[in-house]
């Protein structure tokens, strides 16, 4: 049998590898606040004192292979477990549970959910041996400095864990947190956008090919965001007035954005397939999709109708376990990023460049070639034109229009 690996994950979490047999998904049950990461396969568990030293226990005459850094005991400088009892641990479960309701309650994404209830959790486990109503201003700027200086995370990850705290004690707990004052802030670097040229677009185009190729051409034709382009249905695709319909983008808003020429043709046979797998899908009893809000009550036919299926949709079906009915979700968005880095590879770009990076390039080729800036905000969908700013660094060339020396002397 495969080894179970050990590594470290996100910050406070250890991944822990296990190749499946019922004894060990047992055994890994039996760790508090242990999690089954869906789509990357894997486990988690809580990083605090002696955690690796617990796991080897707990798979002891099995075979752990633990990365360097955890074998060399860089786990033992991780806060100490506070003690958690059962009834602490149900505490902390319920309130979750109650947190997600809230969350959902305000359709917000289920990635906001996710991330929320996250921290929330460690946020709680940390402090588990202090009573509820004694949590407060103190222990959040207790927990955003510990994440500073300990986990060293990033300024946005240090504020989102913020935001989450400050939804957590305003909705679950009733109170407002108010100002979080002698917090350890990290450090936010200035940084420009990774923005590739049209021939290295071109280049990393060429080398994609089918339905990843295509959606490709969307990122970078149409300025959407990885999930805007895995979200679309299709009744969001106006051939006729060459323009998408974003709907519920970033911050929940819709907006139109261009529907490039380059990208309809491959779209109408994309779409003929797509067809005729929904027809076949409605022949076996199925083709439903999940409707937002709740509009599947509303129009109890609308799931089903052509309409409102994805534009993209996923080569397999899920089952609901509340209802047992299948449905049909749309591509998950790790397709199109590994098929992109792949062609990144391939066309030898060195620059770290994503999904997003085509989102970025749409932005800047539009500012060269004279587009004005509010015309950009539009179609990115920035509330402040100060987001879309940050693209106006290709305008000033050169170092801001000065012509170095050495073009000077040797004539470049």
């Amino acid at each position: 049998m495969e080894p179970i690996r050990i590594r470290p994950g996100e910050p406070g979490r250890l991944v822990v590898l296990l190749p499946y047999s019922p004894e060990r998904v047992e055994k890994i049950k039996t760790v508090a606040g242990r999690r089954w990461h869906k789509e990357q396969k894997h486990w988690s568990v809580p990083l605090y004192d002696k955690a690796v030293e617990r796991l080897l226990q707990l798979f002891a005459g099995e075979e752990v292979l633990v990365a360097p850094g955890l074998a060399a005991g860089a786990a033992s400088a991780a806060p100490k477990e506070p003690e958690m009892t059962l009834a602490a641990a149900e505490e902390i479960g319920s309130l979750l549970k109650l947190l997600r309701l809230r969350i959902r309650s305000r359709h917000y994404s289920p990635s906001t959910e996710t991330t929320y209830a996250a921290w929330a959790e460690r946020f709680l486990r940390r402090n588990a041996g202090t009573p509820l109503a004694n949590l407060g201003q103190a222990e959040v700027a207790s927990f955003l400095s510990f994440l500073a200086t300990h986990w060293h995370v990033a300024a946005s990850t240090q504020n989102q864990a913020l935001n989450a705290l400050i939804f957590f004690f305003k909705e679950v707990l009733g109170r407002e947190l108010g100002l979080v004052e002698g917090v350890v802030r990290a450090k936010r670097p200035a940084r420009l956008p990774v923005v590739l040229t049209r021939d290295e677009v071109r280049l990393v185009l060429g080398q994609m090919s089918g339905t990843p190729r295509l959606m490709a051409v969307l990122l970078y034709g149409s300025g959407l965001r990885l999930m805007e382009c895995c979200t679309l249905r299709v009744k969001d695709l106006d051939f006729g007035q060459n323009q998408i319909v974003v709907r519920s983008g970033k911050g929940g808003k819709d907006r139109y954005t261009m529907f490039p020429t380059a990208a309809q043709e491959s779209m109408r046979k994309h779409l003929e397939w797509v067809k005729r797998q929904h027809d076949e899908d409605l022949a076996n009893g199925l083709g439903s999709v999940e409707l937002p809000f709740a509009l599947a009550r509303k129009y109890p036919n609308a799931p089903k109708e052509w309409g409102w299926q994805w534009a993209f949709p996923a080569t397999s079906h899920y089952e609901i376990p509340e209802t047992g009915q299948r449905r049909r979700h749309h591509l998950h968005e790790s397709v199109l990023q590994k098929a992109f880095k792949e062609a990144r590879l391939k066309a030898a770009i060195a620059k770290p460049a994503s999904c997003h990076t085509l989102r970025h390039s749409f932005a800047t080729h539009l500012l060269e070639d004279g587009y004005d800036i509010r015309t950009v905000q539009e179609l990115l969908g920035h509330v402040s034109v100060n987001t879309t700013m940050i693209y106006t660094h290709v305008l000033n060339r050169g170092g801001k229009g000065v012509v170095s020396p050495a073009d000077k002397l040797l004539g470049g």
